[in-house]
């Protein structure tokens, strides 16, 4: 049976990725995929899973619940993380967590103590990252980076929750409404890999492991390569245009 359209996309994209990485001076094995799930059915997810995938992530709770019979093997055997991308509701808690593994888009307090809690109710520990705002614009969820390392370091000491790394969506618009340049979207990635040093310097309770760096999609992956990305995050290059 000849490779599926999913299956050689997703062969072009970790050729991107490693490409990418190599130019960088990295080694492609530190910069991990995972395939954004947005809009897509439950049979071109499962395409991607059996072509290898390992992490995926959704953006929406409904379509992340939707999708869990057919992910539900691989994730209760270990071998597929499934992370929360997209703005989370705290009505919306109890239903992500029967599914997802992580969380990328931890944005305040408020959300990261209703986490908490539900996972210590549960026996659970949840992975999070902390989502930050580097470009400013007003369309996309994030603490602001003035405000991204003292969230975090109160974020690491919640108990249920493990902090694992940063979020961020690279700069479309510059503060005119000029499309970004590259210079700007990767000025940005650099803000979110000193937030994260900064992190770590600091040696606060449970910040340790807060290594990972979640930036960059299908139009600025390899600028995010190169400011340090850990995880880049591609669903428009392996699934197509999506449908909303």
């Amino acid at each position: 049976m000849p490779p599926s359209p999913v299956a050689d996309r997703l062969a072009a994209v970790r050729s991107r990725i490693a490409s990418a990485a190599r130019a960088a001076g990295r080694d492609p094995g530190d910069v991990r995929l995972l395939v954004a799930t947005k809009t897509q059915d439950a049979d071109d997810v499962r395409a991607a899973v059996d072509a290898g995938v390992d992490l995926i992530g959704e953006n929406r709770v409904q379509e992340l619940v939707a999708k869990a019979p057919a992910l539900a093997d691989r994730v209760a055997a270990g071998t597929l993380e499934v992370h929360m991308i997209g703005h989370l509701q705290r009505n919306k808690i109890n239903q992500m967590l029967a599914t997802a593994t992580g969380v990328e888009t931890v944005d305040g307090r408020t959300l990261a103590e209703a986490l908490s809690t539900r996972c210590v109710r549960d026996g659970r520990t949840l992975d999070v990252m902390v989502q930050v705002n580097v470009s400013g614009e007003g369309t996309k969820s994030g603490v602001a980076p003035d405000d991204a390392v003292a969230l975090a370091v109160d974020v690491a000491a919640l108990p249920g929750l493990r902090l694992t790394g940063f979020m961020t969506i690279g700069a479309r618009l510059t503060p005119d409404g000029e499309p970004a340049d590259d210079a700007t979207v990767r000025a940005g990635f650099a803000r979110l890999r000193a937030i994260r040093d900064e992190v770590l310097a600091s040696g606060a309770p449970g910040t340790a492991g807060a290594r990972e760096l979640s930036m960059g999609m299908s139009t600025d992956l390899d600028l995010a390569i190169a400011e340090g990305a850990t995880i880049v995050r591609v669903g428009t290059a392996i699934f197509g245009p999506r449908d909303a």
